[in-house]
């Protein structure tokens, strides 16, 4: 009966994307198919196989590598404020580690590693979808760096492409992560399932967007930005010390906002607390993603509680939300935690509309830019519904 529940569930997500699709006739039913397809062929190839479980703990050990070289530096700085055997702050265990990964990622785009990587995943994936190669290697591209990076490096050929393959950017930015955070995220949920969102989140991106922003490309159109082979490479030093001030600011924002939100909400329910004692954000938010997380086949005594943390994400933002989750993730069963888990991976927000909102300001003219504005509300589903996608995929295979 969950089961059966769970493929309603992505039957009704595909619908509501239908529902908000700007030209239905153009929307490409084929494509559609076989991206659900492959989205299934991947969760199933990563959970149900050897090779796949092998993948996922190679890579997470990776990152946790990364996190332990982190600690190191952040030892030295902190000392006993960061013990390398013990348990540290939020601030210092999960924000920290941030500068040097973020740096070892730069350190890999600046020899050409990190870029060769994503140009292979975005071909094959453009060719496994049948999508345009822009829209596939853009997709590739926010797995690793992140919405507003992608913008500024692809801003020339966007500038020069019909407004609604911005519109997709956009869209598809609304669902991406930033390779320099996965750190953090493995630190409050099980890394596995941070490492199987990231590329569901991109085919379901381009799921979700192909219903809703749906076009045909021509041939000639179909072409990827390439950065000019002309322009002079940085200093290696200088690059290196850019990106840990970079890292550095990135984990301080990044507390500010949760600091921040944290208090906002505190002092939102307490005004709403005088109305009446259960009234408060995140129950507010948990009626309203109430019969979405029931069709993601959450256990029926949980389901308010993860309408919650879907409320809090969409608030604020995925680290307080995973730090909320973090606790109680031995008391949940393997489904509910898989897809809640999975559900998170993703910068889908109100705060991120706002900051690519901000972007195409700076980057495009107005007309685009107007564009944006008044297709806000469709960034935000478009994020919402592949995040259920995501999870609702997940959760077809974990029980």
């Amino acid at each position: 009966m969950s089961l059966i529940i769970n493929i309603t569930g992505i039957i009704v997500v595909i619908v509501i994307a239908y529902l908000c699709s700007r030209n239905r006739k153009s929307i490409d039913l084929r494509s559609i198919l076989f991206m659900l397809v492959l989205q299934l062929i991947i969760t199933w190839f990563m959970l149900s196989t050897k090779i796949g479980d092998r993948i996922i703990q190679v890579v997470a050990d990776f990152f946790l590598w990364l996190i332990d070289c982190s600690m190191t530096g952040i030892n030295f700085v902190f000392g006993d404020l960061a013990p390398l055997d013990g348990v540290a702050p939020f601030f210092i265990s999960v924000l920290m580690p941030i500068i040097f990964i973020v740096a070892f990622f730069d350190i890999l785009t600046y020899f050409g590693i990190l870029p060769a990587l994503i140009n292979s995943i975005g071909f094959v994936l453009s060719k496994l979808t049948r999508t345009p190669r822009f829209e596939s290697f853009f997709a590739t591209q926010v797995m690793f760096l992140g919405n507003n990076e992608v913008l500024a490096i692809t801003r020339k050929q966007l500038n020069e492409m019909d407004n609604k393959r911005l519109l997709t950017a956009c869209m598809l930015g609304m669902s991406c992560v930033s390779v320099g955070v996965l750190g953090g995220y493995m630190q409050l949920i099980d890394p596995k399932y941070v490492l199987i969102a990231i590329p569901l989140n991109a085919v379901g991106a381009l799921i979700i967007t192909s219903i809703m922003n749906p076009y045909k490309v021509t041939k000639e159109e179909d072409i990827v930005y390439n950065p000019a082979k002309e322009e002079k490479k940085r200093n290696f030093f200088d690059m290196l010390t850019e990106s840990m001030l970079t890292g550095g600011k990135m984990a301080l924002i990044i507390a500010a906002m949760l600091m921040g939100f944290t208090a906002l909400i505190t002092a939102i329910n307490g005004i709403l607390g005088l109305v009446h004692d259960n009234l408060s954000l995140e129950n507010i938010f948990a009626v309203i993603f109430y019969p979405f997380t029931y069709l993601m086949g959450v256990t029926p005594s949980k389901i308010f509680t993860i309408s919650q943390f879907m409320g809090q994400k969409l608030a604020t933002n995925e680290f307080i939300a995973m730090g909320n989750l973090h606790p109680i993730l031995p008391k949940l069963d393997r489904h509910t935690e898989a897809v809640i888990s999975t559900f998170l991976v993703s910068f889908c927000n109100f705060s991120t509309v706002g900051i690519i909102l901000g972007s195409v300001k700076s980057l495009f003219n107005e007309e685009k830019t107007l564009l944006i504005a008044k297709n806000t509300w469709r960034l935000l589903v478009s994020g919402l519904l592949v995040s259920f996608l995501t999870g609702m995929i997940t959760g077809l295979f974990v029980w």
